[in-house]
């Protein structure tokens, strides 16, 4: 195909795909984990944390953020401590992690507000756009997928990178010993194929997000904004 004449909007070009060969990142996968109870015994909590212990062992950096204190959403101005906490941690990592409880059918509460103290955009900052995604849920009885499901599709609306593979852990109660750790199970190498996978899509897209991200509206819409500009510019 030749190329696009000269005359063609800048926004309908394609991408520069001498991008894809820009310079790796050397340092670790910065990983941020999300978990959606305060329960003093809370499952999602422990299995975040056992989610993090891995992750460490596939050599990556890990943050856990502790949802106690957070605010409803728009229930505190956006300068609350525990807000800029969250949103500085989205903005530090390559990739998250977000496990939740199943209750009533669906994610919790305390999930949903994380996520919704995390804005689409902040000036010309996507928190969140071409981020690594895993999700998992625990449930108090039989296995269930309402939770991540539901995680997708709000991974999906953050514009994030959801990895294929899930974990859901049945009973959650019965998999973790009185220290904490996760017992043996089908469901532990289930979370251990997640946390490797997770790794493996953040170093394979992260240095590539922003061209992956490029999209036509976009580009479309900055220029017709630098276009204003210049159109007021000149009037003056």
């Amino acid at each position: 195909m030749s190329d696009l004449p000269n005359t063609v909007p800048d926004a309908l070009r394609v991408p520069d795909a001498s991008r894809l060969s820009s310079p790796h990142s050397v340092h670790r996968p910065r990983i941020l984990l999300l978990y959606g109870s305060l329960r003093k015994v809370s499952y999602s909590r422990l299995l975040t944390q056992e989610a993090a212990r891995l992750l460490e062992h596939f050599g990556a950096e890990t943050r856990i953020y502790d949802p106690a204190g957070l605010p409803l959403p728009d229930g505190a101005p956006t300068d609350h401590r525990k807000v800029q906490e969250l949103r500085e941690l989205s903005l530090w990592s390559e990739g998250q992690v977000w496990t939740s409880p199943e209750r009533h059918g669906a994610m919790s509460g305390v999930m949903k507000s994380q996520i919704d103290w995390i804005p689409l955009a902040m000036g010309a900052i996507r928190p969140t756009q071409g981020r690594t995604l895993a999700v998992m849920q625990v449930s108090g009885g039989s296995q269930s997928f309402n939770a991540v499901n539901q995680m997708r599709v709000l991974g999906r609306w953050m514009r994030m990178i959801t990895i294929p593979n899930q974990s859901s852990v049945a009973k959650a109660y019965q998999e973790f010993d009185e220290h904490g750790r996760m017992k043996p199970s089908a469901y532990y190498d289930r979370v251990v194929d997640v946390v490797e996978e997770l790794v493996k899509f953040t170093l394979l897209t992260r240095d590539v997000s922003g061209y992956l991200t490029d999209r036509y509206s976009e580009r479309k819409e900055s220029a017709a904004e630098l276009e204003k500009r210049v159109n007021l510019k000149n009037a003056v």
